[in-house]
């Protein structure tokens, strides 16, 4: 018998998920984007759905001349930036399209986000 449980995408690093925007010249949240960036694809925008938990750091201790010494230690990350719901414009080159239960997803380094917009306040307030 097929396990029935749902899937999850789980998103790694220092990436993001997003769902894409397509090509308007005025994002949803109020961003203009000029003609030369939408026809040479050179930005993109989209919502963020799901963010990884950052980029791994090493423990100072792992990196003493004596590794056995070391215990147990719990992974620490550098925290992300974005977050979930928020707007991103970012470089279309770097992000790797997926479908995922037929819907169609970006996955974005965060490196290669621009800008966020976050929460209801139009851009012009910033």
């Amino acid at each position: 018998m097929a396990d029935e449980s749902p899937k999850k995408l789980i998103v790694v690093g220092d990436r993001v998920l997003i769902v894409p925007e397509e090509g308007e010249e005025r994002t949803g949240v109020g961003l203009y984007l000029p003609p030369t960036a939408v026809a040479g694809q050179a930005v993109q925008s989209g919502r963020i759905v799901a963010t990884g938990p950052g980029t791994p750091v090493a423990e100072p201790a792992s990196l003493d001349d004596e590794p056995w010494k070391i215990g147990e230690t719990e992974t620490k990350h550098v925290p992300m930036q974005a977050q979930v719901g928020d707007f991103a414009l970012f470089f279309r080159k770097a992000a790797v399209e997926i479908t995922f239960e037929n819907k169609r997803y970006l996955v974005v380094p965060q490196a290669a986000i621009l800008v966020l917009v976050r929460g209801d306040s139009p851009v012009d307030e910033i």
